[in-house]
């Protein structure tokens, strides 16, 4: 890999501003982290910048903000010795340079002053330890102590120190490694693996909310397989999400074998984030299936069945959210829905597409319908090039179909043309069980095609099912 020239990046006068913020407090300044590590990728600029030096870093922010314009305000976080300042569109945190050693029951760190280099071995890898000079005599220099420019050239997940240490001090790194690798397309080291397994126990320190922000993150890579795969081989998986380590493996009874669905959900994962960038999506990818693990049966009639999996697997989402402390609002209760309407289009693409089965899935579907059709193609991963072409085209049909049943009955967010006070007000009700028939026996008769979505031809269906339940029309 071959990295660029960075020294051009370094001209915005934000660097310049810390330079000399830094040289009247008689301090050295750095660069350092990701910031610099995406300067040598080329990845661009990113908003997110962190400054070491080797004194105060609050005493750094407060002289750097009192030079910009606008008078930034400085955020101050005392128990961490740093501090962090909003300037445009820059995020630019300050911490003084340090040395860190770990409890075994915490990964909060007991820390003291340090030089650079005490600095740059606490960080987590190699390729996050790198940091350019702001100081006056050799602005711009990169200082890698640690090598990590060959670790970058080679694609190398490293730990500065022993990778045992590093993991126990800090489990949440085990996940970090692992976002990385899905991230940049890198590979961890062989010994640093083997101490992510080795350690895998300690993940259980980490909070939920620390390990699904890292899990979300390599859920929103290009391929999140790579990632999924690295937390299973790592043993870190059935800590974070058992009910996916249960779709793992491949029973055979009678000569009749299903498929392994742990695999198959990780195609899923990847076909999905070619098309969407949709998180919440793709997270419905890769539940789909776990209620798969305890609805399996085999039946001697007719092989392995996995009855209601889609209906168990929904409640089942509730459950992982709550236990990850993941958001229990629309988010979960859109994954939800995905999950338990997952085999409902697939159903549709074998059979003869009837309007009314249309009707029903976009009726129930509403504003999800598009993201419900992109989950039933992402799990097309038959190996057998007719049929994928053959399910390709069923549901290209689908999707044709609900376009003109969209267009013609206009179902989606459906509101009945015909209100419960409407029915009340016709036949001189009060709230009754009648309003309720009434009411759905006009939604069926809508979604089966016996009425168009209209008030008028609705308006003749209610009077006639009223007659049937003995209402008369109020005289007027």
């Amino acid at each position: 890999m071959t990295l660029i020239n960075y020294k051009d990046n370094l001209k915005d006068p934000i660097f310049l501003t810390i330079a000399e913020a830094a040289k009247e407090l008689s301090v050295d300044s750095y660069l350092i982290g990701g910031y610099v590590r995406d300067l040598l990728l080329g990845k661009g600029k990113s908003k997110d910048i962190d400054i070491v030096a080797v004194g105060s870093g609050i005493k750094l922010a407060k002289k750097v903000a009192s030079k910009l314009s606008g008078n930034p305000k400085v955020s101050v976080f005392k128990n961490f010795g740093t501090a962090m300042l909003k300037h445009h569109h820059l995020e630019i945190e300050f911490v003084g340079a340090r040395t860190e050693s770990y409890l075994k029951d915490s990964r909060k760190p007991i820390v003291e002053d340090g030089s650079l280099l005490d600095d740059q071995k606490r960080r987590d890898f190699t390729i996050n330890t790198l940091a350019i000079s702001l100081n006056e005599l050799d602005f711009g220099d990169l200082i890698d102590p640690l090598n990590g420019v060959n670790d970058l050239q080679n694609k190398l997940i490293r730990t500065p120190l022993d990778p045992s240490i590093t993991y126990s001090d800090d489990p949440l790194r085990m996940m970090r490694a692992i976002r990385f690798a899905t991230q940049l397309g890198f590979d961890i080291e062989l010994k640093s693996l083997q101490a992510i397994i080795e350690n895998k126990e300690r993940i259980k320190i980490i909070s939920e909310e620390r390990i699904i922000d890292e899990l979300n993150k390599i859920l929103a890579c290009d391929q999140p397989s790579i990632g999924l795969k690295l937390l299973y081989n790592t043993e870190l998986l059935p800590y974070i999400l058992p009910e996916l380590i249960a779709l793992e493996g491949i029973e055979e009874v009678e000569g009749q074998r299903h498929k392994d669905n742990f695999w198959h959900t990780l195609e899923v994962v990847d076909n999905i984030s070619k098309t969407t960038d949709n998180l919440w999506l793709r997270w419905a990818a890769l539940l789909h299936d776990i209620g798969k693990a305890p609805t399996k049966r085999f039946d001697k009639k007719i092989g392995w069945t996995f009855h209601a999996h889609e209906f168990v697997g929904s409640k089942m989402v509730f459950k992982l959210f709550k236990r990850l402390r993941m958001p229990l609002n629309d988010k979960m209760k859109f994954v939800q829905k995905m999950v338990r309407m997952s085999s409902r289009p697939i159903i549709l693409s074998q059979d003869h597409v009837t309007d009314a089965a249309v009707r029903r899935l976009v009726f129930d579907a509403g504003d999800h319908v598009d993201d419900l059709m992109t989950l039933c193609e992402a799990d097309i991963t038959t190996k057998n090039p007719k049929k994928q072409k053959k399910y390709k085209n069923n549901f290209k049909i689908v999707r044709q179909k609900i376009i003109e049943v969209e267009e013609r009955d206009h179902l989606r967010n459906f509101q009945p043309p015909i209100s419960g006070e409407e029915i009340m007000k016709t036949f001189d009700l009060k709230p009754s069980k009648e309003i309720g028939i009434i009411k759905d026996a006009i939604k069926e008769a809508i979604l089966e095609g016996e009425i168009p979505n209209e008030f008028g031809p609705a308006y003749e269906f209610m009077i006639k099912k009223g007659e049937e339940l003995g209402l008369h029309k109020k005289q007027e």
